[in-house]
């Protein structure tokens, strides 16, 4: 039970940082609301589950082991961050490409979940965080898949609660970031913090 808890405050702690997740949820909430932004959360945890069960089976232990593995999984992120940092920016050219609209389609659901799920497994960070720190807290008398799953599961819930925090608090406001101007000035905003991830990804393993 103190292992349990202590890896509680370890992975909240890491959970309120500001970094990649805390940019996505707030672009989201603000961009499609709650609905969006709740998919959006959805596509992290699917990312936290795979890192939680590959890292209580060696699998993350194997990739980080590899230094042209590691090597490509931190190009691949960079690249993909910048990528989305600059469309970002391009895209917040038009004002007119962000009215409010009354919900979230199907496909930009699904669109957010794969997207927030490909950032979270290709975030190096939290690879290494998984290794290096998640081992020490895995119950060794029962299965390690079953532990990893158990383990993420809990820094998954602990991050709901956080980011419900934030998203909620945008929705309260959403008077103020529903005009037009102040929704192009966010998604700029938004894109440059994308394009920071990924410019210091790239410059951390060259």
């Amino acid at each position: 039970m103190s292992n349990l808890i202590e890896f509680a405050i370890v992975a909240g702690l890491l959970t309120m940082l500001p970094g990649i997740d805390t940019a996505q949820i707030l672009r989201s909430s603000i961009l499609g609301g709650p609905r969006l932004a709740y998919m959006t959360l959805f596509g992290i945890f699917i990312g936290v589950w795979i890192l939680g069960v590959a890292a209580a089976v060696g699998v993350s232990a194997v990739l980080l082991a590899s230094p042209v593995l590691y090597a490509g999984l931190s190009y691949v992120g960079a690249a993909y961050l910048i990528y989305l940092g600059l469309k970002m920016m391009w895209d917040a050219r038009s004002v007119g490409a962000f009215v409010v609209t009354p919900g979230v389609t199907e496909r930009g659901s699904l669109k957010a979940i794969g997207r927030a799920a490909f950032i979270t497994l290709t975030n190096p960070k939290g690879a290494a965080f998984y290794v290096a720190v998640f081992p020490a807290y895995i119950p060794h008398d029962i299965n390690p898949a079953l532990a990893g799953l158990e383990l993420s599961s809990l820094h998954n819930l602990l991050a709901l609660i956080w980011f419900s925090i934030w998203i909620w608090g945008t929705n309260f406001a959403k008077n103020f970031f529903s005009r037009p101007r102040v929704r192009q000035v966010m998604e700029v905003v938004s894109g440059l913090a994308m394009l920071g991830f990924g410019i210091k990804m790239l410059l951390d393993h060259n």
